[in-house]
Formats: structure tokens, sequence, C-alpha cells
């Protein structure tokens, strides 16, 4: 086994992530570029221009995500990764809501999954994604672990599927579907995005939200470091998603790092010190 194929599973865990230096503070991202889209695919109801969302000094969290982060029954693992993620952030960011119905992309080994099933609580429903190449290399273990917990029993719901129809047809009007620091490996794994995108669309009710956060990439590089450096740029994403149909409703600057050169390998064991110091894009599309 060559060196390369030993690396790509450790890659992976960007996905999952772990205990991560503190981030500089996040700089305003720039004004999103919009791409032009098809008006024969989406006959939408106008939406105003991406709003900045509050820096992670901001407004308080709700109450159900600061109980959900702050729950004294969490892994002291998960706990240890909440300094570069700001899950409390990403589920207000998101609307995750009480007794809602959501749903994450490449759940990993579940960190992000088990936040929205105490967001959501008890009368909620989540939707947990994995690949079969997934499981396979990392994520079979830690995932059946993590479903299995008493906090997580009757609400998350364990989706084994491939990306081009990653939730079961069950999944339908669901509030929020959630893409936490993946979505550029669909690119290298060559997932065909435009089905993910569609099928992600169809599981959403009109307003509901899917949103991503990933590592940014350098202007012009486009996605030709997804798997070097673990990278790719916005721009990229926005038009890849936003030609489905989708809104871009919001961008926040949460986790955003002016001082990072973009120019080194994000992935967590990669990174070393710089681990959870990237920075990083979070947007919010909105299903018309």
């Amino acid at each position: 086994m060559t060196s390369k194929h030993l690396l790509l599973p450790i890659l992976l865990l960007a996905a999952c992530g772990g205990a991560p230096a503190t981030p500089a503070t996040p700089a305003t991202p720039a004004t999103p570029e919009v791409p032009k889209t098809d008006s024969a695919k989406v006959d939408a109801p106008k939406i105003d221009a991406p709003k900045k969302e509050p820096t992670a000094a901001g407004p308080a969290l709700s109450a159900h995500v600061k109980a959900a982060v702050d729950a004294a029954d969490r892994d002291a693992d998960d706990k240890a990764m909440d300094g570069g993620r700001h899950p409390g952030q990403l589920l207000d960011f998101c609307g995750v809501p009480q007794g809602g119905k959501v749903a994450e992309i490449a759940a990993g080994g579940g960190y992000t999954a088990e936040l929205l099933v105490r967001a959501v609580g008890p009368t909620g429903k989540v939707y947990g994604q994995n690949n079969k190449w997934l499981l396979e290399r990392f994520a079979e273990k830690p995932w059946s672990a993590r479903v299995s917990k008493p906090v997580n029993k009757g609400v998350l719901v364990r989706a084994d599927r491939e990306f081009e129809d990653p939730l079961p047809p069950e999944a339908k009007a669901l509030d929020v579907v959630v893409d936490n620091l993946f979505y550029h490996d669909t690119f290298w794994m060559k997932v065909d995005r435009d089905k993910m995108n569609k099928a992600i669309f169809a599981s959403l009710k009109p307003g509901g939200v899917y949103c991503v956060v990933d590592h940014s990439g350098r202007a012009g590089t486009g996605a030709t470091e997804v798997q070097t450096l673990h990278r790719i740029e916005e721009k990229v994403v926005k038009e890849d998603i936003e030609k489905i149909g989708f809104k871009l409703a919001a961008e926040s600057p949460v986790w955003r790092n002016a001082g990072d050169t973009r120019d080194w390998n994000a992935a967590p064991f990669a990174a070393k010190e710089k681990r959870g110091t990237s920075d990083r894009f979070a947007f919010k599309f909105v299903k018309p």
C-alpha cells in the first residue's frame, strides 16, 4: 500500500474534525458573486441579497441550541472539537429548530449529527448519511457507536447511502440539510453533484435551508486543490448549488480567518498545529 493510499482515510477525517487550535479573529467575507441561473429550471420568488450574520462574539445562542452544546453528557472528545468548530453558531446560522426534521450529508463519526439531535429534541428527526467508502475506511465503528447512544435513539436515523441519492424516501419536507467541511471531497470522489444537490433540493420544504461550511481556497484555484489541500474556491460551491435552484440567503463570518494564506493542507492530521485555523466560508442556501 502506498503512502498516498494510507493518507486518504486520514484526510477524510476533515469531515469529523478533532481538537483544533483557537482560530484567529474572523474577517468579514467579500460580497458573494451570484452566477447566472437558468430561469427555465426554477420560477422562484425574489429573495433579498445575502445578509451578513453576527460573528462568534455576537448575540447569545438560541436557548435550545445553547442547551445542546452545553449538555453535560456530551463526550469529552466531542467537546474538545468545539473551539474551532463553533457548533452553536453553526446550528443557529442554519436555523435548526426544536422539533425539526434535519439531515447531515457525510456525517462521519457523528459529531455534528449528535448536536443536531440535541437541538431538535425528542420530537424531531435527524437523518445522518454516510456512503460505503466512508464507512469502510473509517466511519463504521464510531458511527455505529454514535447511533446506539441513548440520546440519539428514536431521533437519529442512520442513512447508509451514496451521495447521488443521500436520503431515504421518508426524508421529506426537511427544515435543514447540513454539509459541514465535506463538500470539497465530493469533487475528488467523483460524486455526481447535480444529482446530489437535486435530491437535497427535493428533500427540503419550501423555505428549507441547505447549509454548507468548507475550507476556503485561493482565488483562481477553483476545484484544483480539493484533494491536495482539502480546499475549494468559494464561487465554485455557489455556482454548483445555485444552478440547481437554490438561492444564497446568507453568509457568516464566524469561521473566517483573514490571516490564513490558504496554501496549506486543511485536513486534520496534515494541518497539525494549524488545525482549526483555516479560513472557512459558511453559506446558507434556501429552497424558494
